[in-house]
């Protein structure tokens, strides 16, 4: 019950999200506006801000690869499940990335009401570290299916660019300028909460998944919000992963999927409206989920 309390209010930011697009008539305009907002602007800047904290030594090296094996693993277990329902090439890569990429805003929000400045810090280590892995594979699977060349998609995502000179900017070792921290700490303020407003803003409970595409996104959810917490906590014990690290390991593993899916899925030619369904629910079956994996970890704490 604490830990359910605990992100209520973050939970809260996003059903407000959704009731203010729609009981006020701001437009499609003003949401789709303050998406690229968080998404262009103020989601680098936060990521920026956070991986340039910590320090990128090798205590971190076992929190990025427990991340990692269970990307990975959840990569697998999606692709093993071509064959196993009748859709699409496109539909299936499409769909394919909702088993394994992340809602960031909702794992720094977690993160900061668990540990504070420091799960922040933290959490957009692990966050930007897998970053590229989780573009690379969910746009090279729509590429495969479309005209669309992976490296120019990726050289116009913000998020990896953010990382790569995140990554070079920690390794180099170099300080980040007072003023220049400032401004980016007073953007990172606001990518959190206006994020989540953002993704429950997106929530489409009405989608076009269709009879026959059901038990294909039963499965993706599935693996989304239970095998991938699962093995993350395999992996992160035999890694011996413990106290903050392990916390954000497993939290990271149980976020529900990325709304920047459906913004690949649209902008590569993929089926836009099934991601956006799969992202809704995604998110609100995660609302019960993340909630019950964090009342686990503190039970066995």
């Amino acid at each position: 019950m604490d830990t359910a309390l605990t992100l209520l209010p973050d939970f809260a930011l996003i059903l407000l999200g959704f009731g203010l697009r729609r009981g006020m008539a701001l437009g499609d305009h003003f949401w789709t506006g303050l998406e690229k907002l968080v998404y262009f602007v103020l989601f680098p800047a936060l990521l920026f801000n956070a991986m340039t904290k910590t320090p990128l030594t090798f205590s971190a090296v076992p929190l990025i690869a427990t991340g990692a094996a269970a990307m990975m693993g959840a990569m697998l277990l999606a692709w093993l499940a071509r064959p196993m329902f009748p859709l699409t090439p496109v539909s299936f890569a499409s769909q394919f990335q909702c088993a394994f990429r992340f809602n960031s805003y909702i794992g720094l929000a977690v993160a900061a009401k668990l540990h504070g400045a420091a799960g922040i810090a933290v959490m957009g280590l692990l966050v930007g570290s897998l970053v590229p892995l989780a573009n690379l594979a969910a746009v090279g699977m729509l590429a495969r299916h479309g005209e669309t060349s992976v490296w120019r998609e990726l050289a116009k995502n913000p998020l990896f660019l953010t990382t790569l000179v995140s990554l070079a900017w920690n390794l180099a070792g170099m300080p980040v300028p007072a003023p220049f921290g400032q401004f980016l700490g007073r953007l990172a303020e606001a990518a959190i909460a206006l994020g989540l407003l953002a993704v429950g803003a997106a929530l489409k409970l009405r989608g076009a998944i269709g009879r026959e595409g059901r038990a294909a996104a039963v499965y993706f959810l599935a693996v989304k919000l239970l095998a991938m917490p699962v093995i993350a906590w395999w992996v992160a014990r035999q890694l011996g992963l413990a106290g903050l690290h392990f916390d954000v390991a497993l939290v990271f593993a149980a976020l529900p999927t990325a709304s920047s899916a459906y913004i690949l899925a649209q902008r590569m030619g993929g089926d836009g409206p099934r991601v956006a369904w799969l992202i809704s629910a995604s998110t609100l079956v995660g609302m019960v989920t993340l909630p019950l994996w964090l009342a686990l970890l503190a039970f066995l704490a």
